[in-house]
This record gives structure tokens, C-alpha cells and sequence, in this order.
């Protein structure tokens, strides 16, 4: 039976929902999406990059698996912040902060604080930059973002681009909040994954488990990245004891 405080959540980076075969998709994507049968879905890429930022995402077939688009863009056609979209079912938005990552390229996350019937729950959604520089200065754009909030259990979902384990990892600076990042699963390429770009991390430690790779036929060809999906149970939360909660502090 599934725990009644218990969500999946999932991130995934669906390439413009170009898949590997160059074949521009929104329906195929919205299908993968569909088969995780999650809570909460981070997108990465759901916009186009340049010139106006038009979403690219299939909104109607999304709305019939049960999955509603946040409003995140500034744009009236725009489907997410620096195309990072949200999508959740039975949530509301209660506050939401799109903020500009620092680097060389133009890059941003979206903090939004979600109603649940489980309880709040704060959703970090970002895409980090290729360059180690200034995946570590984003990460602590985020973290600083999160401490100007008010303390909820949090989850960080996203390409985070960083395949290094260890002393080398830029997401090093995470671990006094998220704990110990061990490499996650693989998920790109999507064909052959070796590399683990993507991640879902959570705070506090214990809320999150069961994260994988989303591997199916058609996610294997509908973007160059396979989906994270992963277990969040908030009442898990409330069994934390105060010192762990001093880490987001």
C-alpha cells in the first residue's frame, strides 16, 4: 500500500523535446512523462532557447495524464524560467522565486513553495552550466535562496552537469544540507547512460529513496537524457531530529 504522505517526484531534461532520432516530439515526451506517474516533474529545457522563449511542451496531453503546468514564464507563451518548467498534480503554488544563476551563460532556477495535502513542500528546479566555476557558484545562489525561506523540507531537482565524484564535484558544497553526494544514476546518454548529469537530492536526509533512472524503450529515444524518478515522504520530515535540522539554518 502506498504510504498516504508518500509522492513520486521526477526531473528530466527532454532536449526541446528533440529526441535521438532529431525527431521534434512534445507528444513522445509528454508520453515518458506520463508512464513515471509522478507528483511533481522538474523539466529542463521546455522552452526555446533562443529568440522569444516559446514553450515547446504538450500541455494538453500533459493535463491528460494528470499533470498540470505551473506559471513560472514571464512570457504568455513561455512554459518555464530559463526553461525550467514544473509540473505537479493536486498542488498549489504558494510562492514562487525565479531567480538568474550566475556564469558564463545564461542560466536559472525556480524556487517554488508548494501546498500539498501532505503538507508544504519546497521545490528547487534548476539547469546548471556546463563550466565547474559556475556550477559552484550557482549551487550557492541556491542554497543562499533556500536559507532566505522559511524552513519546510526541500527537494533540488535537475541537469545538474556535473559527472565527477568526490573532491573534484562542484555539487560539494551541497553536502552540509542534502548530505553525502554519492553518484547518482545514470542518465545520459540516454541510448547508453554512463553519466550521472541528473539528480534529485532532499532535506531532511531521509525524506527521499528509491531514486532511478526512468529507463523505458521510449524514453531511451524521445530525449538524449533518461528521467529521475524517486519516492518523497514527508513524514519522514517530522521525524528529524533539530541537529539535522541546523544544517539549512
Amino acid at each position: 500500500m502506498t504510504h498516504p504522505h508518500s509522492l513520486t517526484v521526477a526531473s528530466y531534461n527532454v532536449h526541446k523535446c528533440v529526441g535521438i532520432d532529431r525527431r521534434f516530439d512534445p507528444h513522445r515526451i509528454a508520453h515518458v512523462i506520463g508512464e513515471m506517474r509522478a507528483d511533481i516533474v522538474a523539466v529542463q529545457e521546455a522552452d526555446k532557447r533562443f529568440g522569444r522563449r516559446v514553450g515547446l511542451l504538450d500541455t494538453a496531453t500533459l493535463r491528460e495524464h494528470g499533470l498540470n503546468l505551473l506559471p513560472l514564464s514571464r512570457l504568455p507563451d513561455g512554459h518555464g524560467w530559463h526553461g525550467n518548467a514544473l509540473l505537479v498534480r493536486h498542488a498549489t503554488l504558494s510562492r514562487v522565486e525565479c531567480i538568474d544563476l550566475p556564469g558564463a551563460e545564461p542560466r536559472g532556477a525556480v524556487v517554488a513553495e508548494l501546498s500539498l495535502p501532505a503538507g508544504p513542500l519546497r521545490v528547487v528546479a534548476a539547469h546548471f552550466g556546463l563550466l565547474r566555476r559556475c556550477r559552484m557558484r550557482q549551487g550557492a545562489a541556491i542554497l543562499e535562496a533556500i536559507r532566505r525561506g522559511p524552513e519546510m523540507p526541500t527537494i533540488m531537482m535537475g541537469d545538474l552537469n556535473e559527472w565527477r565524484p568526490g573532491r573534484r564535484s562542484s555539487l560539494r558544497l551541497l553536502e552540509p544540507l542534502f548530505g553525502n553526494l554519492a553518484l547518482g544514476p545514470a542518465s545520459f546518454p540516454s541510448r547508453l547512460p554512463v553519466l550521472a548529469l541528473d539528480r534529485i537530492l532532499g532535506w531532511p536526509r531521509g525524506i527521499l529513496a528509491g531514486v532511478q533512472a526512468h529507463d523505458t524503450p521510449l524514453a531511451r529515444v524521445a530525449s538524449d537524457h533518461l528521467p529521475l524518478k524517486g519516492r518523497l515522504t514527508l513524514s519522514a520530515a517530522a521525524a528529524q531530529p533539530d541537529e539535522a535540522r541546523q544544517a539549512a539554518a
